[in-house]
């Protein structure tokens, strides 16, 4: 099978786009300016273990790709050698072991292996893709890192928000507890309607602790991705948080090309390659130089390094593999099976990357959609609050009524906060599954 030029075949789908622009070209501090966010990023890029596991990555395949290299380049030594040889005078001798030899010998030694059928180029090419795979790698993580911090960072905004809701909804319900003790008092309405407003007051003081308590789970979940102990974070309002009104749904196959899951997967698709060319480039011979040496070599050390004692020695083969059991056959059905599974991973995860940033835009225009009518709603259900009650105290309305119009008025508050929080992570996820925070 023919190797594919992943590049073009990004390229070339990408020529009826008319998409111009792409999130991931915008740097992270850009993309977020809310100034504790931006800190809290910067800390985790710094100090976070994933990252730091990363690098460690990027450390391993450096020392692979040296290796390789270094596979190309002759192995140099320096040798030192003394053989004492003793042996006797023959049949019928009575001198044993009289006899003797001494053959010294010092200097340098080489060997090399040609690489005539580019089996070691081919191997180092793999080993290279592999090293740009593990800086694609830490891009991955980084990415992820980015929107994970935000991601966290907005949700605790938004428990505060919903806190500061339930507490307002709290005081209200006290002054209707109130008022409606009052109107019992007078005769105007039974002790159910009074209990079953404290009941729903207490229930509502009952969810704050349930708040508090993922509050602070939330800020140790994000000392956690920062590398920092567990504490406070420093954060400002989800409600001066700004968001996108509109995005662009035209989004090529090139802007997903910029995401570091498809760059890894293409990497991986040309180490696969390479490897298939190295396993063909075993089946031919292979020339080395076994030997090559240089140096001075004496029976005795008198005049040792004497021009008379200088020798060189060169030793080399050519090797054709005739029966290897299988082996080179194995090896290369093995590689093809891999190249083939590298494709087909590259073409999902092009194709799975697309399908993410569709979804994510599509739920991203429903839920500005819902902008419009949930302010609505709010506004309404405030105004049913207050015509109720003010309905309860001339008699025309009775306690239900305005328990349940509070109830749906925190309901809906609380509907209203998780609304902008969607579309905040909403954004965020269309940054990441568009390649950016690598910038």
């Amino acid at each position: 099978m023919p190797q594919p030029d992943t590049k073009n075949m990004v390229r070339d789908a990408a020529e009826n786009s008319t998409d111009t622009t792409s999130l991931a070209t915008i740097p992270w501090k850009s993309y977020f300016p809310d100034a504790n966010l931006q800190a809290l990023i910067a800390e985790g890029l710094d100090h976070g273990y994933n990252m730091q596991v990363a690098l460690t990555r990027i450390q391993q395949a450096e020392a692979g790709l040296y290796l390789s290299k270094s596979a190309l380049l002759p192995s140099v030594g320096a040798a030192a050698r003394i053989d004492h040889t003793r042996f006797s005078s023959g049949s019928g001798g009575t001198d044993v072991f009289g006899y003797f030899s001494n053959v010294n010998s010092l200097g340098i030694t080489a060997s090399w292996e040609a690489d005539l059928w580019g089996k070691l180029n081919s191997q180092t090419k793999s080993k290279y893709a592999a090293y740009l795979n593990t800086l694609e790698y830490k891009k991955l993580i980084q990415t992820t890192l980015i929107s994970t911090i935000a991601k966290s960072y907005y949700s605790l905004m938004a428990l505060d928000e919903q806190l500061r809701t339930t507490k307002e909804t709290i005081v209200l319900l006290q002054k209707s507890t109130e008022t409606l003790q009052a109107l019992k008092d007078a005769g105007q309405i039974t002790a159910a309607g009074v209990e079953q407003s404290k009941a729903l007051l207490y229930s509502t003081q009952l969810s704050v602790f349930d708040l508090e308590s993922r509050i602070r789970q939330q800020e140790n979940a994000i000392c956690v991705l920062i590398g920092r102990a567990p504490g406070a974070i420093d954060r400002g309002s989800i409600n001066d948080q700004k968001i996108p009104s509109t995005m662009n749904g035209n989004v090529s196959v090139r802007t997903l090309a910029n995401r570091p899951d498809v760059k890894q997967a293409e990497l991986s698709l040309q180490s696969a390659y390479a490897l298939t060319d190295a396993a063909k480039a075993a089946f031919y011979p292979s020339f080395s130089i076994s030997t090559l040496s240089l140096g001075f070599v004496a029976g005795g050390v008198s005049g040792f390094f004497s021009p008379a004692n200088l020798a060189a020695e060169i030793i080399g083969g050519l090797t054709q593999p005739i029966f290897m059991k299988g082996q080179l056959k194995g090896n290369l059905k093995i590689t093809k099976a891999q190249q083939e599974e590298a494709l087909l991973t590259f073409s999902n995860t092009l194709l799975v990357a697309g399908q993410e940033v569709s979804d994510i835009l599509y739920s991203y225009k429903s839920l500005v959609n819902k902008n419009e009518w949930r302010d609505k709603q709010v506004e309404s259900l405030i105004k049913s609050v207050d015509y109720t009650q003010e309905l309860l105290k001339a008699g025309e309305a009775n306690y239900t009524e305005v328990l349940s119009a509070q109830q749906n008025l925190l309901s809906a508050q609380l509907s209203k906060v998780n609304d902008k929080l969607d579309q905040l992570t909403q954004s965020v996820s269309l940054y990441k599954a568009l390649g950016g925070g690598v910038q």
